[in-house]
């Protein structure tokens, strides 16, 4: 139970940065001149401001010059103007606050100071802080494992009083727990810090003789065992622009912050609005590609295939309907050079014999040939004109008529569909007849007589057989 109720004192300072207002730097921070502060927004004055030096110091052997300095806004006023006692080319971080507490009006980053004027402070001995703190472990601060803050109570005036400052982020009062002495550590409480891991801040110490008195140190959060005493109110670096308005944020006056409250306020508008409108379109644009791509895909599904004709291009030409393939498939003739050697219309030629069947087609003098019904003295077929003769078109002139070649023209056939495959040879049909009798050879006739050795006639080269049973 006290663990959380420390969590959440932690985390209640933060909360209080909800109020409406911020401050700006009206004047560029410079050496030993005036800068002045101006509240932007409603807050509850009386109002304050914090300067903390922030980094080493700039001076030769690291003089430490600076002092933590607490300027209180007079009244109710709303600006406040004091001479920065800062060598130049050093760093600060000014929180603003009001009566409801610490760092309500937000923490600048951190700010580079400019040459200015002569110095106004001590360049030869450091400045020492009012008391001394320190932490347990040393030098050392871990998001939610409680580490203890305790000083020397006899150097200390009144209540020692502890802020948290986040250059850039959030600044809060640090809650104490009960105060009880240590053998060799003095007095002081345990703290939790709520503070993510990562973050850089300063410990700010002081009593009654101010804030800031106990001067500051500097950590590091690092990561323990555990988070959860983390919440969406743990403090952190903001992540939009810090308080401050327009201010210097290195040593040649480059890297000015531009921002303040009331322009991150804007900023993030603008922001949150520039994502929703980008969200819209491209949600839209997504939706127009998926029915782009649905039409496509229908498209694509109810166009049906077609068969390929290569005689006929059904895209770009009608054929002409009777079966005839188009004007660019007609076959076109092969005009061969003139012949020396005239032909007859029938395939046969003057002088030579040339084989039946063979076509004959016209030479491109476009001159005719007759057949003649007489006979030359060779055997040969003559050339006759006509009764009424056609002069010649060609430009040739030639004492002899052109002649003729027997050519062969072939047409492939380049599509249409196969033709039937021929039918199975049938097998022939067996007829069996009975013997016709007719090759039988008759016997020969009986050999001639002759007288034999012994003055008997008897059949030449016949062999007598004697029955068996005469035999026996």
């Amino acid at each position: 139970m006290a663990f959380g109720i420390l969590s959440l004192l932690a985390a209640a300072p933060y909360a209080a940065l909800a109020a409406a207002y911020s401050f700006n730097f009206t004047s560029t921070p410079r050496q030993c001149q005036n800068l002045s502060i101006e509240i932007d927004g409603t807050g509850s004055p009386p109002y304050s401001a914090l300067i903390i030096p922030f980094g080493p110091s700039p001076l030769p052997n690291s003089i430490e010059a600076r002092r933590i300095t607490n300027v209180p806004f007079s009244g109710n006023s709303t600006s406040v103007s004091f001479q920065l006692k800062f060598p130049e080319n050093s760093q600060f971080v000014a929180v603003v606050s009001d009566s409801t507490g610490f760092g309500t009006g937000g923490t600048s980053a951190t700010v580079t100071v400019l040459s200015g004027d002569a110095p106004c402070f001590d360049t030869t001995q450091s400045v020492q802080p009012a008391f001394l703190f320190h932490t347990d472990p040393d030098h050392v601060l871990i998001t939610c494992s409680p580490s203890r803050l305790w000083w020397d109570n006899s150097t200390v005036q009144g209540t020692a009083t502890f802020q948290g400052v986040i250059p850039g982020g959030q600044s809060f009062q640090i809650p104490e727990g009960p105060i009880t002495p240590q053998a060799g550590e003095g007095v002081g409480f345990q703290w939790t810090p709520s503070v993510r891991v990562g973050t850089l801040i300063l410990l700010v110490g002081g009593d009654d003789r101010g804030l800031g008195s106990a001067g500051s140190n500097q950590y590091t959060m690092q990561a323990g065992n555990s988070l959860s005493c983390l919440n969406d109110t743990s403090p952190s670096s903001t992540p939009g622009s810090p308080a401050g308005g327009s201010y210097p944020t290195a040593t040649d006056g480059s890297g000015v912050n531009t921002g303040s409250s009331s322009s991150s306020s804007h900023t993030n508008v603008g922001a949150i609005v520039g994502g929703v409108i980008g969200g819209v379109v491209g949600a839209i644009a997504l939706g127009l590609v998926i029915l782009f791509a649905i039409r496509r895909q229908r498209f694509h599904q109810g166009t049906k295939e077609r068969p390929v004709d290569l005689l006929q291009d059904q895209d770009n030409e009608v054929g002409h309907g009777d079966g005839r393939p188009p004007e660019y498939y007609q076959p076109e003739p092969f005009v061969l050079p003139d012949p020396t050697v005239a032909s007859t219309r029938d395939g046969s030629v003057a002088g030579a014999a040339v084989q039946p069947g063979l076509a004959t087609r016209p030479s491109a003098d476009h001159r005719q040939s007759y057949v003649s019904t007489s006979t030359s003295e060779t055997g040969g077929a003559g050339l006759r004109p006509p009764a009424s003769s056609v002069p010649s078109t060609s430009a040739r002139k030639s004492p002899a008529p052109p002649s003729f070649r027997p050519v062969n023209i072939i047409q492939h056939d380049d599509a249409g569909p196969p033709d039937p495959p021929p039918p199975p040879p049938e097998e022939p049909e067996t007829i069996e007849l009975p013997p016709a009798y007719t090759n039988i050879r008759r016997g020969a006739p009986p050999p001639s007589s002759a007288p034999n050795e012994e003055g008997g006639v008897g059949a030449v080269g016949a062999t007598t057989q004697v029955p068996q049973a005469a035999q026996a």
